[in-house]
């Protein structure tokens, strides 16, 4: 075995060097008779023995490093090395002990690296084990039992040597029947930071807490007056309460010297739940929301830890800048979204956690950047695009600082690529998790170490930690902050640091781009879906008598189907843009013309009522009403083809606009009414209708005169009629009066008196009623439909 002097860094006296070479000598030499004394192993038989492990692999026994305390350890402290072994073989392992090992210095971020890579291989090199006293022993590992451990060892028995990253190997060792001999048979390596005094030049560390989420709130909005939200999902609400991920972040984050990036859109939302709002289920049914008191408690601790610290707001929604880069600059108005994005941010987030923002950092995708990423970066205002080392490389022996120029004003942050990736994956488990924050730990003390000169580092982790990871990221950040090597700085200042003049400043081409990144973002399609629905929008907004009830909702829905949150999800994404155009749609339908029937139009000239319903919640205006005859040569609309009108309607009314008509010809004529917007737009569907003119032609106009004159026919015959019998009765008189007197000379009484009498006639000569006479009363005019379709006013 090894000693730990062969290796490069270790600074043990020569005195124990010397004494410890000479004990592993006297050790090992009979054990190397025995073994030269032995037969060779025998390949395993049916029974079912171990082969002996192959070179290069991971051990028969798993070993499992669950706790390092202190993460980074001075002098004077205990470190304390906790966790299990598995037994992962078919045989039982006896007198099995498990030790630590110190190997050599690591003074090369690559070697951390590599050794990250073989942490399990019991080939590779482990060190020096530590004095036997601190190990912990087994009898038996019985297979598929993990065995817990626990070791303590004074920090000045591990013999580290000048500061620097030392690997620690936790290895168990013990015997098998089929190798009856002492072996490690498995190890686990980690890294030991030691710096155990004030470091002469320390690295300025800027990291960055993100809070952000998924897209949770949608379109909708109730018709009530505080337009009551409506959330597509209650996943936020689980995010925000005690112990879920959001809360963690926050309540880790409050202290720590971090600089919070946080997206408005996360806090338009939980301010939303302050108060009511409804919660969409999976039937499509709404319920009310019940977070509100753990929204308040949320918001509240958040308003506390941002306190003082820096502020560093992203666009509304957190808009993906490299789709939109590479797949949305073609489409009309994708940038405009991207500059709204940015102007929202000063109606959230200093009214809800009353701070001042910066907003001078685009922060795209994993930091991989090409110049069109960094072009819409800035387009919107930002002058300082975080980048990452593994986009923007370069090629020298040593970290340069974050800060570049890269050209147009732009000042580039690179963050650190190795530490900013140290907290991914998996890190539910205890062993996982602290192999991530010794990891990280080791290098940014390597950083440090590499040259004499002050360095500023950023940290830019991925968008959404989960609570282990956020739990990983504070340990190690706890353990930086308090440590002897770096200092905390904040993000503007990482920018405005001098920037090493061997840095890279040239923006690696649009082909170098990661393809893995490329496939994840939102394609053109979903760029021209924006548009559309944006379009729709401008055409129904310039209808209303109060816009921002419809605006607002809709263009911070717009800035969300534009998140980065979108990538690996696009099938979410799709329908989330398909439920904001339709609901938009909606809306849209609520103001439409009432479909007619077949209109009859007896006359020459008539009104035709067209209706324009509004089931909005509030009046619509800046509407012109537009009817259109198809042949005008037999129905005019007005004086010409087509006649428009404006159109004002209540919320929730309907009203009906009258046209005046005139016919020239009988028959069918095809009326298409249409709804206008006032910059002359269609607005909806048009309605098209039939009507049928029955005009007042010669042949009735002749029957109509017939009846005229057999009237006055007639009248004329009754006249002659009754002028014949005045005429008649008056020589009836004359002659009766006559043969009176001869008969009766003496009478005095005249003939005609007489005839009176006994007659009953008056003193007017009035001749017999006639059939021909008209009734004194005529019945009122019938006021049901004369026939089948819809008649209009004339």
């Amino acid at each position: 075995m090894a000693d730990a002097a062969d290796f490069q860094g270790t600074s043990a006296s020569p005195a124990r060097r010397w004494l410890r070479r000479t004990g592993a000598l006297l050790t090992g030499a009979p054990l190397l008779a025995g073994l030269l004394q032995l037969p060779a192993a025998a390949p395993a038989d049916a029974a079912g023995q171990e082969a002996p492990q192959a070179a290069g692999g991971a051990g028969s026994v798993s070993v499992a490093v669950d706790s390092l305390s202190p993460t980074a350890p001075a002098e004077g402290d205990t470190v304390n090395v906790s966790g299990t072994v598995t037994n992962n073989g078919k045989q039982a392992v006896t007198d099995a002990h498990v030790d630590l090992r110190v190997g050599p210095s690591l003074d090369t971020r690559s070697s951390i690296d590599a050794l990250a890579k073989k942490s399990d291989d019991v080939q590779g090199p482990t060190g020096e084990a530590v004095d036997g006293k601190y190990s912990e022993k087994f009898a038996k590992l019985t297979p598929g039992v993990a065995e817990p451990f626990n070791i303590s060892v004074p920090a000045d028995e591990l013999d580290l040597g000048r500061d620097g990253v030392y690997q620690l190997a936790v290895a168990l060792s013990g015997e098998t029947s089929a190798q009856p001999w002492d072996q490690v048979l498995g190890v686990q390596r980690t890294f030991l930071p030691w710096q155990p005094e004030e470091a002469g030049t320390k690295t300025k560390t800027t990291f960055m807490w993100p809070l952000t989420s998924t897209v949770h709130m949608t379109a909708e909005t109730g018709s009530n007056e505080q337009q009551t939200p409506v959330f597509r999902d209650d996943d936020l609400a689980e995010e925000i309460a005690p112990g879920g991920r959001l809360d963690q972040m926050v309540s880790l984050g409050k202290g720590l010297d971090i600089t919070w990036v946080i997206d408005p859109d996360l806090l338009a939302s939980v301010d939303a739940m302050t108060r009511n709002y409804e919660v969409r289920g999976e039937d499509g049914t709404t319920i009310p929301g019940r977070s509100q008191a753990v929204a308040k408690q949320w918001l509240a601790q958040l308003q506390q830890a941002v306190t003082g610290k820096e502020v560093v707001a992203l666009p509304f929604g957190d808009p993906d800048l490299a789709s939109l880069a590479h797949n949305g600059t073609n489409v009309t108005g994708s940038l405009s979204h991207l500059k709204e994005a940015t102007d929202a941010v000063d109606n959230t987030v200093p009214t809800i956690l009353h701070v001042k923002p910066s907003t001078d950092f685009a922060w795209p995708a994993d930091g991989a950047v090409d110049p069109s990423i960094v072009k819409v970066a800035t387009s919107a205002g930002a002058d300082k695009v975080i980048a990452r080392s593994d986009s923007l490389q370069d090629n020298l022996s040593y970290t340069p600082s974050a800060a570049r120029p890269v050209g147009g004003g732009t000042t580039a942050v690179v963050a650190d690529s190795r530490m900013s990736t140290a907290f991914q994956g998996n890190l539910t488990k205890a062993s996982a998790s602290t192999r991530a924050v010794q990891r990280f730990l080791a290098q940014s003390l390597t950083l440090g170490l590499q040259s004499g000169k002050q360095r500023s580092v950023v940290v830019a982790p991925q968008r959404m930690p989960s609570v282990s990871q956020a739990q990983a990221m504070a340990e190690a950040l706890a353990t930086l902050q308090s440590g002897n090597w770096s200092e905390s700085q904040d993000l503007a200042d990482a920018a405005k640091a001098k920037p090493d003049p061997a840095a890279n400043t040239k923006v690696p081409p649009t082909s170098a781009y990661p393809s893995s990144l490329r496939n994840q973002e939102l394609l053109r399609a979903g760029f021209e879906q924006i548009a559309r629905t944006q379009g729709k929008l401008d055409s129904f907004k310039v209808i209303l008598t109060d816009q921002s009830r419809v605006v607002t909702p809709f263009g911070r829905a717009m800035n969300r189907e534009m998140s980065t949150s979108w990538r690996g999800r696009g099938v979410d994404a799709v329908g989330y843009r398909d439920g904001v155009e339709s609901y938009l749609a909606g809306l849209t339908d609520g103001v439409k013309l009432i479909e007619k029937s077949e209109t009859k139009l007896s006359g020459r000239s008539a009104t035709i009522p067209v209706t324009v319903q509004n089931n909005l919640v509030q009046g619509v205006e800046h509407l012109e009403l537009r009817l259109t005859s198809k042949n005008p040569t037999r129905l005019k609309i007005g004086d010409a083809a087509y006649e428009e009108q404006h159109v004002t309607v209540n919320g929730g009314h309907s009203q009906s606009v009258k046209f005046t008509t005139s016919a020239n010809a009988n028959g069918r004529a095809e009326v298409v009414a249409q709804l206008y917007t006032e910059d002359g737009q269609k607005y909806g569907a048009p309605v098209t209708f039939d009507v049928k003119v029955t005009e007042v032609t010669a042949t009735v106009m002749l029957v109509i005169g017939g009846g005229v004159l057999l009237l006055v026919l007639a009248g004329f015959r009754m006249y002659t009629q009754r002028k014949r019998a005045a005429a008649h009765e008056a020589d009836q008189d004359g002659t009766a009066e006559a043969d009176d007197n001869a008969d009766n000379p003496q009478n005095p009484e005249a003939p005609g008196d007489r005839l009176k009498q006994e007659t009953g006639a008056g003193s007017r000569a009035e001749g017999p009623e006639q059939p021909s006479d008209p009734a004194p009363d005529t019945a009122a005019e019938s006021a049901d439909p004369s026939g089948t379709g819809e008649r209009v006013d004339r």
